[in-house]
């Protein structure tokens, strides 16, 4: 499968921010034990591109780069194991060199209009951000229903108690951040990625 069909499919991607790559990789392995399946890690920080290596040979495990704004960052992660390239922005420049390198690519955008133009520029799937100040599940639904044909994932200020009314409004994914993480040891990580599966599947 390749990794927009595991998005489509698993419909949650942990965004892992981290200082270190072994604090990151602390996060994924407890998070990839309660069954969360994708990653974006984000590697404005060229130290943590070898986090990318090392979860990629965790079981099962589709891992992205995030944070990726030049090309040559791109190339860096993807020879680091990356499966998918995550920018913040959504840039024609980086979309042809992934488009040319055949790379999956995941831009960012904010407006209807962003999002046509990477749709137009054969972006598979499109990262809202951040989708909690644009508007939250209503911003979803404005967007999707004179464009249904676009493949949304919203990300930012997504919580444990409403990312299912994301999906529920035709996002195809969700990125969760913060939600996953803050304030809470390995223990509690990995339970609220479980409570965000088990909710998945209700």
């Amino acid at each position: 499968m390749n990794p927009v069909e595991a998005i489509c499919k698993n419909k949650i991607v942990a965004v892992i921010r981290a200082q270190e790559p072994k604090e990151a990789l602390e996060k994924i392995k407890v998070m990839r034990e309660a069954g969360i399946k994708l990653f974006e890690i984000t590697v404005e920080k060229g130290k943590m591109l070898p986090a990318l290596s090392c979860a990629k040979e965790l079981d099962d495990t589709v891992v992205m780069a995030g944070g990726v704004i030049t090309a040559m960052r791109a190339q860096e992660a993807f020879e680091h194991g990356a499966q998918l390239i995550v920018s913040p922005v959504f840039q024609t420049g980086l979309a042809k060199f992934c488009l040319g390198s055949k790379i999956a690519h995941i831009a960012t955008v904010s407006t209807p209009n962003e999002a046509y133009s990477a749709w137009k520029a054969r972006i598979p799937i499109i990262k809202i951000f951040p989708a909690k100040p644009m508007g939250r599940i209503e911003y979803i639904e404005d967007m999707l229903r004179p464009m249904p044909f676009l493949k949304l994932m919203p990300s930012g200020g997504i919580s444990l108690d409403d990312f299912k009314d994301y999906l529920d409004a035709g996002a195809v994914a969700v990125g969760m951040g913060r939600c996953l993480y803050k304030d809470a040891n390995l223990h509690e990580i990995k339970e609220r990625a479980r409570y965000v599966l088990e909710t998945l599947k209700k």
